[in-house]
Parts: C-alpha cells; structure tokens; sequence
C-alpha cells in the first residue's frame, strides 16, 4: 500500500497557529517547552525523569492492574503495565472521547501514532521503556458528541437519556444499535467480525467504560496499548495537591488567561481554544457532574444542586472523596502529566491548539510540559478511484480544494478556449495608464472620469470571463460531475474523510490488513498529511 504526502499547510485544512507550529515560528516557542523532533526527546524524559517518583509508579501500576482485572490484555500490554513501575520507562499518550464503535477514523490514528513513537523511540534509546498509552476521556459529559458513527452514508445512532459522566452510562439501547448495524454489514467473514466486536463490546458489558476498554483492547492490545481510565480513586488522590490549588488559588485561571492575551497579541488568526474559569473542577456523583464555583467569598457550590461547602469543608470533602472531583478541559492535561511518567502528547489540530495555552500553568506547579505531536492524518483511497482520478488527470492535491474551486480549476485547465483573462484586463490597464497620464497634463478633475470607465470596462470583462466559464462548465458538466462523484467519495460531505468514515466501512473490505497497513505506514514523526493506498 504506497503512500505519497501533502504538507499540512497546503491541505487547507488546519489552523494557521497549527501549521505556525509545525513550521516553528520564533513567535510560538514560549508556548510549548520542546519541538517533537526525535533529538529532543533525551531531555525531555531526563527532565521528567527528575520530577516522576517510584511512589507515584507504584500507584500507577496499582490502579492499571485494578482496571485491567477483568480484562484479556495481550503479553506485551501485560509486560508494559509492569514496566511502568521502573524508572527508565516513559509513556506516550494519546486521548479521545468515547465515541460509539471508535467514532470518526481519525481516532485509529492517533493510537497508532501513539505505538509507531514508542518503537521509533526504543529504537534511538535502547535502553529506556516506552510505553503507548490511550487514555479514555471517561469524564466527558458530551453524550451528543459520541452517541454515533457514520456507516456508508448512514447516521447508526444511540437514542437515550444520558447525565453525568459518559463512562458510567448503562449500556441500554445498544442493542437496537447492533440490529440496525447488524442487517447493514451484509454476509461475509470481516461484516461477522464486526458484528462479534460490538457484540461483545457493546451487550456483554455494563457500562461505557468497560465496553470502550474491551473494543480498544481488541483492536491494539498486541501492540501493547494500556487503555488508562483517570476516573480512578487511587489516581485522583495524587491529584488532591493540585485540586486544592485550584479551588485556592485559581493558578490555572491567572496564567491561562495571561497566556491567552500574548496569543491573542501574536495574531489575529490564533483562535482561542479554551478559556479558563476561577474553578476548572466538576462535581461527580450519582449521574451529576456539574461545576463548582465560588458563590460569594468561602462559599462554594455545585452548578443546578443544593449541593454547597465552605471552604473547610471543601477541603475536607476533596480529602476523603478525591475522585468525585473531575478536572475540566484546563485542568486535565495536567492531571495527566502528573500521574503519568509522560513525555509527548499526540492529538489533533483542536487538542493542540488548547495545549499551546497551558504552558505556563505547568509550569507555576513546577510539573514538567510534555511535548506536543499533531497527529497523523490520512486519506485512504481505493486503487479504483486512483485510476479514475488519472483519466480525469486530476491529482489527489486538486481534491483538498473546496468543490467550487476544483470545479472552475479543471475548466480552466481543459477547456479548448482560455477563460482567463487576465492577459486582456493586463492589456486595458496599459491602455487606461495613457490616459491617466493624458489627464494628468490636461484637467485634474478629468481623472475621476478615467478611473470609473476603467472600473467599469474591467467590471465588464470579468461579467464576460464568469458567463464564459459557466458555459464552459455546462459544456463539460460530464467530466466535471465525474469529479465530483469521486471527490464527495473521498471527502464526504466536504470535510475530511478521516473526521466523517468510520473503520468498519474499510474492515469490512480489508480486514484486519486495515491496522496491519495503517501501523507499517504511519509515521508520526513526518509531518505531512499522508495519501495511503488501498489495494
């Protein structure tokens, strides 16, 4: 399966602060503590080395072990639990919301990012662990956001009343999900080895969490995946330090939002991801999770319940029931950092604009920043549509356009008659440059009347190049509507097929060849978006 690469710039498709990111600028660099560059990673792990203790990889290893009870974790999943515990191991993570049967395509991406840098890594570091974490947003309170897959053109959807936390959810109602995905799948080996996956992910657990940790591990577990749950007592007592400061002292709130205004200053373009609230923590219990806040001076509360503390009894309250207190978007990342011996962070466009602004916040609690990776992107393309495309002599670059200007692209480029005309606006430009040199020896007040013929005669000729192009366009609608079929097919609903598609259209094809090809492929360290071929 061959690959070619577009520079993610050149996609169209990502944010000017990501692709300024990717290119270095100067101007970024006190936004994150160090470039993704396989050079770079010898320091960051003896910096987090110096700030990760045995204490805190005995927990670690403790509660994964607790998570992983009843799970069939493959040997090399096992042995990198164990690992965890020595200091010379380091892990790489990656983290997404649980999505019904793994959610849009990019999710496959990012874990396998994830594995590919840790055997790139042991590769330059022999004699270091690394170990590919996926850590499960089980705290997300979006239902709307994860309830759904698309499946050849179809919306399968989960239809019920969700509160709280989304990994606490019952399961009911996934049944109706498997009939309705079930009768689409059709006959054949990989459609009854997808019917089995969700079968036995979906009706033989009790809650999102386990089903999302039995389907994750099925796909990765023989690449040594550990699937983390940070909704965890034991875990979130390591975080109690850093619970209270944030209830105390707002830290998060005072750098994230100075740190906001230099992003702002630096550009117009840098959209702000988050923004941070004097208290970054939710309330967890018995299907609430809801913000606390701080009501009037030492009186806090819980967002839409009678629930209220104050301030000594907050404190206690985080003391003895650490884990009912669920950190925001802000906060999160540094929750992760702190209970994981972590060196890189892998996520999205998204993800990584809101880590850029989270730097200084680690850094006033003295917790090392991790580095941050984009993710790997990836069109997947079936020889077919490869063929069809060099018939039309259209490259896959031409489809990252939007559909109108790939449209008038191609007319332009085989129509039999040029349509642009800017040889000839060239030409009465020239031509309206005498005259304005005429007017300007003669009378003064005569310019006006020079510049609006000329606005008018070049208004003119662009009404003639738009009526010659849309006839052009009809003349060879036949080609164009056989662009647009395979466009549509590749870029569904005019967004990138990796954030539409979901891997079951594609397994059912190709089985588990699908991961097998995506792994030998994937190289998270290559910054470009990658055209992957499907045989």
């Amino acid at each position: 399966m061959p690959t070619v690469s577009i520079p993610f710039k050149e996609t169209h498709y990502f944010s000017s602060l990501i692709c300024d990111y990717l290119d270095e600028k100067a101007a970024l660099k006190p936004f994150y503590n160090r470039f993704p560059k396989k050079e770079n990673f010898k320091e960051q792990l003896e910096e987090k080395q110096q700030h990760f203790n045995a204490e805190t990889r005995a927990v670690l290893v403790s509660a994964l072990r607790a998570q992983y009870k009843n799970v069939a974790a493959s040997v090399l999943t096992t042995q990198n639990i164990t690992a965890l515990a020595d200091e010379k191991t380091f892990t790489i993570t990656t983290g997404h919301q649980l999505n019904l049967f793994t959610g849009p395509l990019y999710f496959f991406y990012k874990i396998i990012a994830t594995i590919n840098l840790c055997k790139e890594l042991k590769q330059t570091h022999p004699h270091y662990n690394f170990v590919p974490v996926y850590w499960m947003a089980t705290e997300d309170h979006d239902f709307e956001e994860i309830n759904f897959f698309n499946f050849q053109g179809k919306k399968v959807q989960w239809n019920k009343a969700a509160s709280g936390a989304v990994g606490d959810l019952d399961l009911d109602g996934l049944d109706d999900v498997f009939s309705t995905l079930s009768s689409q799948l059709g006959p054949g080996h990989n459609a009854q080895a997808l019917r089995e996956l969700f079968k036995q992910a979906y009706l033989e657990h009790d809650t999102l969490t386990q089903a999302t940790r039995h389907l994750v591990n099925s796909l990765f577990s023989s690449y040594g995946l550990v699937i983390l749950d940070g909704n965890d007592p034991a875990l979130k007592r390591l975080f109690v330090p850093y619970i209270k400061t944030d209830v105390l002292e707002q830290k998060a709130f005072l750098e994230v939002t100075q740190t906001n205004k230099k992003l702002e200053a630096l550009s117009a373009n840098y959209n702000i991801q988050v923004s941070p609230r004097a208290i970054n923590l939710f309330y967890i219990k018995a299907g609430v999770r809801e913000r606390i806040v701080e009501e009037e001076a030492g009186v806090f509360s819980v967002v839409g319940t009678q629930i209220t503390w104050t301030k000594s009894q907050l404190l206690k309250e985080i003391e003895a029931f650490p884990e009912r207190f669920s950190p925001n978007v802000i906060l999160r990342p540094l929750y992760q950092e702190v209970i994981l011996p972590n060196l890189c962070y892998i996520g999205g466009g998204g993800e990584l604009a809101y880590w850029l602004q989270l730097k200084s916040s680690f850094e006033a609690q003295n917790v090392p920043f991790p580095m941050l990776l984009l993710r790997n992107s990836v069109l997947l393309v079936k020889a077919q549509q490869l063929e069809k495309l060099e018939k039309l002599q259209v490259t896959i670059a031409d489809l990252f356009l939007k559909q109108p200007r790939l449209m008038t692209k191609i007319t332009k480029e085989i129509s039999e008659v040029n349509i642009d005309f800017s040889p000839q606006k060239a030409h009465l430009q020239q031509q309206f440059e005498a005259l304005y040199k005429l007017a300007e020896r003669t009378d003064k007040s005569f310019l006006g009347a020079v510049g609006a013929q000329e606005r008018k005669q070049l208004k003119g000729l662009e009404h003639l190049e738009k009526r010659l192009l849309k006839a052009q366009k009809r003349k060879l609608s036949d080609v164009l509507e056989r662009v647009k079929i395979v466009q549509n097919a590749l870029f569904p609903n005019q967004s990138l097929q990796e954030r539409q598609l979901n891997f079951s259209e594609f397994y059912l094809e190709y089985g588990d060849q699908l991961i097998q090809q995506l792994v030998l492929n994937l190289h998270p360290l290559h910054s470009e978006f990658i055209i992957l071929k499907l045989d």
